[in-house]
């Protein structure tokens, strides 16, 4: 199997681009291609998986122990003839400035993958070669297996770069992406626009393994065979519960599409069927639902449509009165207030399960990880269970009724501390987005509350 990890020298250096271009290179040569990201980032795996047509993994060493983060990495790369592992920020960035904790660097020893550098090169000559000997004398654990150059302006420019950067470097020099809108993502306040947001997925991976051809040489990243060992502890089952015993509906569209892919699995092998919906488009629940999982997303840039589909928040609205589980992260805690307001003052109805309305901000709130400590029993655990996180959004909730509280913050940047994880009847809201993996009695919890819901149901 072929692997390698794409890294930067900082964050906006245009390493996703040249990931997804590396991707769609491999699968033009017929090889399926298991992507990954580092970091808590969903925007970024959506865009993996449909390039590749394979959901695409989170790695996270802070979110996550190194067993989970192995796991992880060997299950979903088991068939696959290729793994590709973008990172975050830069390869060196972590959670703290004295330690490569959280890093992609980190991750990238821990699994044994040599790393292609990304540059943004746009403004750059000779300097170019400090840069290049830095990254790579200052952790000589980290091994580099190609360096790639992006935002090159001209041939002449990339020629000029070339030879600064062979000067001190034996690492090949890949070739370089020049400007190119069509392989461009456009972005916004939380970062890129969605993967379901692009009209052609295949135009698109056409488009970059085209530019990448035109551009890239990626010969010397086919011998990159990896080298790592598996232990067969190491390694997730393979297949999930054969046995359902309950249904559980996760919104799925345009609009709510922030998920860890990892949940899933392990809400599959609880027993749990994940049913997709779509708030935007569908008139009602599907059918026979025991739960309701509402992940993170833009709902904001759909508020009038969530809004006009009154039969399914109508439904949504009698689903949480009926007492049966609502899991809601971020978005999707939003999504079931009783209204949102947005930044030219227009408001729109939303469900009208939780007791509160929210409104959308110019500016972040809150980003970061979390610790997240449980004070109180809930759908997803007893008190005193501990899970990690991370939480980004530019909205807040406004003063309204009171809920009680499950959670128990711990912002490891800011350091705040605060009371948080919302409850209300079978409800729990939170902005919060966890990783199941970091403590899988979450989904064993959850679980067991639809099935609880499912047996009530039944005795009436």
């Amino acid at each position: 199997m072929i692997a390698f990890m794409v890294a930067g020298t900082a964050s906006g250096v245009g390493k996703t681009t040249i990931a997804l271009t590396l991707m769609a290179m491999l699968r033009e040569r017929g090889l399926r291609v298991q992507p990954f990201k580092c970091g808590p980032d969903f925007l970024d795996t959506g865009h993996h998986s449909a390039t590749c047509g394979r959901a695409s993994r989170n790695l996270d060493t802070w979110m996550l122990d190194r067993k989970a983060n192995r796991a992880i990495f060997l299950s979903a790369s088991r068939d696959a003839d290729a793994a590709i592992v973008e990172g975050m920020m830069g390869l060196y960035d972590g959670a703290a400035g004295d330690t490569e904790d959280g890093s992609a660097a980190e991750i990238a020893k821990l699994l044994a993958l040599p790393v292609v550098l990304v540059i943004d090169a746009g403004k750059s000559a000779r300097s170019i070669a400090a840069v290049v000997k830095g990254f790579e004398s200052f952790d000589p654990a980290v091994r580099f297996a190609g360096i790639v150059l992006n935002h090159v302006v001209s041939d002449q420019h990339y020629r000029l770069l070339e030879t600064a950067i062979r000067s001190v470097t034996t690492t090949p020099l890949l070739g370089y992406l020049p400007m190119e809108q069509t392989i461009a993502i456009p972005e916004r306040h939380l970062g890129l626009h969605t993967a379901e947001e692009i009209a052609s997925v295949e135009d698109r991976r056409v488009a970059l393994a085209r530019a990448g051809s035109r551009h890239l040489d990626i010969k010397p990243l086919l011998g990159l065979s990896w080298s790592g060992v598996v232990a067969k502890s190491e390694v997730f089952p393979a297949q999930c519960s054969e046995q359902k015993h309950v249904r559980i509906g996760v919104a799925r569209d345009k609009a709510f599409s922030f998920y860890y892919e990892d949940n899933f699995d392990l809400l599959r092998q609880n027993g749990a069927e994940i049913v997709a919906f779509s708030p935007l488009s569908d008139a009602a629940l599907p059918m026979d639902l025991d739960a309701l999982y509402l992940g993170g997303g833009y709902p904001e840039l759909y508020a009038d449509a969530l809004s006009r589909n009154v039969g399914l928040l109508a439904e949504i609205r009698t689903f949480a009165e009926a007492g049966k589980p609502v899991y809601a992260e971020c978005g999707g805690m939003i999504y079931l207030s009783q209204a949102l307001t947005l930044l030219d003052g227009y408001s729109y109805t939303m469900a009208g399960v939780l007791p509160v309305k929210f409104e959308m901000t110019p500016r972040l709130v809150h980003f970061g990880y979390v610790n997240v400590e449980f004070v109180a029993d809930c759908l997803l655990g007893k008190k005193g269970m501990i899970a990690r996180g991370h939480s980004f959004h530019c909205s807040r909730i406004l003063p309204g009724n009171l809920m009680t509280t499950a959670y128990r913050l711990k912002y490891s940047l800011s350091g705040r501390d605060e009371l948080e994880g919302y409850q209300f009847r079978n409800v729990l809201a939170s902005y919060v987005h966890l990783h199941f993996r970091g403590n899988p009695a979450m989904t064993t919890s959850l679980v067991r509350a639809a099935l609880q819901a499912r047996a009530e149901e039944m005795q009436l």
